[in-house]
């Protein structure tokens, strides 16, 4: 309805219910005075007379009370659907795509510090697949790996990676003095065997990479570096509570994949709580 006096008939309904201007401005911060203006308003607006003014205060007239209780009803509509709005939006989850290892290794172990910050807020969690985008991936946010996918990625961590495996394997194979020495150990291999023959290469040797088992994808592999079965190459930033453990050690410090990193990408439109999530992943990463 055009030229609805909304806050005049706030105030009126406020006036209607209490029957009283003085308890109207009270409970809306307002003086009597402004709380019959408001009044006044609403009646020029409907050209008809809501309350008898009285010597000791007013009174509603009959046609001041069907309608006060039709604003009641009203605003209390509108005050439903917009707590029931509220309540949608706040348990409406963010969604973040993210490749399992990132997942697995940095991502899901933040959560709980996360929740117990906004224990209000939920998350799904999906895997990244091949989308290069959020909105190919219908998530709010992406984390992708390799090199920069645009000039607004945000970087987490660093993808180098370098020769690692267990302490354990390293005890019984002590010979790993020299990157010459990983010619005749037993490697594991990540999808491939081409991101040991890309390290082999920068270290200077002209070895082709001894075969050994090939995983379809690190999380698989890492398992068997850390149950001692072989020397693998490992994103340092990955496996950063391992070394600080002394479960893993990494055996040189040369490294390959220098160019790449895990990436942080927003959708073009972010809820405020999605906003939330992606600064404290950016706090977050930054921490270590």
């Amino acid at each position: 309805m055009r030229n609805l006096p909304l806050a005049s008939l706030r105030a009126f309904e406020a006036a209607a219910r209490h029957e009283s201007f003085v308890k109207a401005a009270a409970e809306l911060n307002l003086t009597a005075a402004g709380v019959s203006q408001h009044v006044r308003t609403v009646e020029n607006w409907l050209n008809v007379p809501l309350f008898v003014r009285q010597t000791r205060g007013v009174a509603l007239t009959a046609a001041g009370r069907e309608f006060g209780a039709a604003v009641t009803h009203g605003l209390g509509h509108i005050e439903i659907a917009a707590q029931q709005l509220r309540r949608e939006i706040h348990s409406r989850p963010i969604s973040i795509a993210c490749i399992a290892s990132m997942a697995t290794r940095w991502l899901i172990p933040q959560l709980p510090r996360f929740r117990a910050a906004y224990p209000d807020l939920r998350i799904n969690i999906v895997y990244a697949l091949e989308a290069k985008t959020p909105e190919a991936a219908g998530v709010d946010l992406l984390i992708r790996h390799g090199p920069r996918p645009g000039p607004s990625a945000i970087e987490l961590l660093s993808a180098e990676t370098r020769p690692t495996c267990s302490a354990e394997f390293r005890a019984r194979h002590g010979k790993l003095e020299t990157p010459h020495d990983l010619t005749s150990a037993e490697l594991l291999h990540d999808e491939t065997i081409e991101a040991w023959a890309r390290w082999f290469a920068i270290a200077g040797l002209h070895d082709t990479p001894k075969a050994g088992p090939i995983f379809a994808d690190f999380n698989l592999m890492i398992g068997s570096v850390i149950g001692g079965q072989g020397v693998g190459l490992c994103p340092t930033a990955l496996i950063a509570d391992e070394l600080a453990q002394g479960s893993l050690v990494t055996l040189f410090e040369t490294a390959s994949d220098m160019d790449k990193a895990y990436w942080l990408i927003e959708a073009k439109s972010l809820s405020q709580e999605a906003v939330m999530l992606r600064d404290w992943l950016v706090a977050a990463s930054r921490e270590r």
